[in-house]
């Protein structure tokens, strides 16, 4: 909010409070003006201004994660340390089927080519059916989005598949456990919509404000403005490492053949 508008409502409300404002259109306010945005046919349509990360057709916006994630706050610090050194990457190595990118295990986690910090996010993912009987838990369909490369929300069948709460679908891995389980059966397509808050850092490299992560699955909240305590890892505590004001998105290859599609963006 500019400083001019927000010291207006300051005033204004002061002098509401004392009654000295009797004429309607003195509460009026009309600048700034919005900037229009065409919605999509659907809900899960993209808006005319945001950009597409996977339209079904090919890898374009993507390659292979150079630094990756940490699994714990050592790996994370070194990866911070690495930020903005690597010039060259690999072609994302992920197989494209029917509308869908299809995590090719082995290959690595893939990155957008874009660095992103406060966003709308859309995305699509499907856990396939396993055959395998012995497929439990976090062995069965589990992937990830890494937000900034270090926030995850979990992906996993957590339809009728036990796991620890704050490592099911829906989580933000290791720190908070969904509202509910909004999970649908695996073989079925199902939706994350996000809104991402990024950290803000001060110049000592303490934090500001803390990443906060409002999430709906399949239309049904999830996490509400969570409040995250650092980056998600897999052992220890998590605390924060002071990062670019941007980076790219990350989707993790943990081995299975997990699928997205309809992926989409907007810079807030």
């Amino acid at each position: 909010m500019k400083k001019s508008v927000a010291l207006f409502i300051v005033l204004l409300t002061a002098r509401l409070a004392y009654g000295q404002i009797t004429d309607p259109k003195a509460t009026e306010v009309w600048e700034p003006v919005p900037a229009k945005v065409t919605p999509g046919i659907l809900p899960s349509s993209p808006p005319s201004d945001a950009r597409i990360l996977f339209d079904g057709k090919d890898l374009s916006q993507w390659r292979k994660s150079a630094l990756g994630y940490g699994g714990k706050m050592e790996d994370v610090e070194a990866i911070a340390q690495k930020h903005g050194t690597v010039t060259q990457y690999e072609e994302a190595g992920w197989d494209i089927k029917d509308g869908a990118m299809i995590v090719k295990p082995g290959t690595g986690a893939i990155e957008t080519k874009m660095a992103f910090g406060d966003v709308q996010l859309h995305i699509e993912w499907l856990s396939p059916v396993s055959r395998d009987t012995s497929k439990k838990g976090q062995g069965y369909s589990n992937s990830g989005i890494f937000l900034m490369s270090n926030y995850e929300i979990q992906v996993l069948n957590s339809y009728e598949n036990p796991t620890y709460s704050n490592g099911q679908a829906g989580a933000m891995y290791k720190q908070s456990i969904p509202l509910v389980n909004a999970c649908r059966p695996p073989g079925e397509w199902q939706a994350y919509d996000i809104v991402f808050t990024a950290p803000r850092f001060a110049e000592d490299g303490g934090v500001l404000e803390p990443a906060a992560i409002t999430a709906f699955q399949n239309g049904v909240l999830i996490q509400n403005h969570f409040e995250l305590k650092g980056p998600c890892i897999y052992i220890g505590t998590p605390h924060y490492v002071k990062h670019p004001d941007k980076l790219p998105l990350i989707l993790q290859d943990h081995g299975d053949p997990v699928r997205f599609r309809n992926i989409w963006i907007r810079e807030l």
